[in-house]
């Protein structure tokens, strides 16, 4: 596998539906590259997915889309977003997902996701990130700011 330069053709492609997304990538091949170009800051299999089916939700309130940064047939980007319904009081938007795969760092493809991802979200657009994530430094120098430490309450 070569690594890509900076200026290797990269084809950005935006997924509002299943159908769309399984016949042109196939939905286990998005989740699989999630989770695995994830690595430590990820979630399970079933947790992607979910956030998939959200984004391709047509019920009141849900929805989103997903982005995949293709090199010819190979995937090397992807991200969900999920859409909120909560304008005003919570971001539109959550960047739930977003990797890159570990051979193609460094060479822009996640700022080019991020920047498809702020033109076609119309608000406000929020994501969580672990302190210690690498990829903090790209989502601040892209304009996201920190506003609130998060806390969690996990029912056992």
């Amino acid at each position: 596998m070569k690594l890509l330069t900076k200026t290797d053709k990269i084809t950005i492609k935006r997924f509002k539906n299943l159908e769309k997304v399984e016949s042109d990538i196939g939905i286990g091949r998005i989740v699989e590259f999630l989770h695995k170009h994830l690595e430590e800051y990820g979630d399970d299999r079933q947790a992607i997915r979910r956030s998939i089916d959200y984004a391709f939700s047509n019920e009141e309130g849900k929805g989103g889309f997903v982005l995949a940064a293709m090199e010819g047939e190979k995937v090397l980007g992807v991200s969900v977003i999920n859409d909120t319904g909560m304008k005003g009081y919570i971001p539109e938007h959550i960047l739930v997902y977003i990797a890159v795969d570990k051979t193609a760092r460094g060479t822009g493809i996640g700022k080019k996701l991020i920047k498809q991802i702020k033109r076609l979200c119309n608000g406000d657009i929020a994501l969580h990130v672990e302190q210690n994530n690498p990829a903090r430094f790209l989502y601040e120098k892209m304009g996201f700011k920190t506003k609130y430490a998060e806390m969690r309450f996990t029912q056992e």
